[in-house]
């Protein structure tokens, strides 16, 4: 019994103990669906496993956040179990009654709303690394709306045929540099 309380233990420290663990994010500045100037933060982490290790690398679901919006956009590829029916790669579908469609492309599926390289439908979020292809195929129907006297915003990143290139940030989770920078929300009382 003890041998295999030892064999058990053994195995999840091999299993735990094998993979780096990272943050990745960006911010930079566009405009939302209403021409307003916006900051827009991307953001995910991954757990890297050595080349000779029997794991792929992993991650979690890439986040889209537009400054002074409540709207959150969460991409994921064929290896999340949510990945959404919208084609492959690395994908948000659009939400009926809350978003259409207003950019097709002939890489992309017609219910796609936000796509990480597009034309890729093999790509992977744990593989993303230095630099990324956003494009956004959609615009909300109601950008905001008035909830018990409050008013809350849904807006979101441009739409745009073409990508918006961003730059991402690689840190070690943990690490007094994996602080994801925070919105001015100054600019949201205006």
């Amino acid at each position: 019994m003890c041998r295999i309380s030892f064999l058990f233990i053994s195995a999840v420290v091999l299993l735990s103990g094998c993979a780096s663990y990272y943050s990745h994010f960006a911010m930079f500045p566009a405009e939302n669906s209403q021409g307003e100037p916006r900051q827009v933060r991307v953001s995910w982490n991954t757990a890297e496993y050595p080349d000779w290790w029997f794991l792929d690398d992993r991650s979690t679901a890439l986040k889209v956040e537009t400054q002074c919006s409540a709207r959150i956009w969460r991409l994921r590829d064929d290896s999340h179990g949510e990945a959404g029916a919208c084609g492959h790669g690395i994908r948000a579908c659009a939400e009926p009654g809350v978003d259409q469609v207003v950019v097709s492309r002939p890489d992309l599926d017609p219910s796609a709303c936000v796509v990480v390289a597009p034309g890729e439908s093999g790509a992977r979020i744990a593989d993303v690394e230095g630099s990324l292809e956003l494009l956004v195929a959609c615009e909300p129907l109601v950008p905001g709306f008035e909830e018990e006297g409050e008013a809350i915003n849904m807006d979101y990143l441009r739409a745009s045929p073409v990508p918006y290139a961003v730059y991402t940030r690689k840190v070690p989770r943990g690490s007094l540099a994996a602080s994801l920078p925070d919105f001015d929300e100054s600019v949201c009382e205006q």
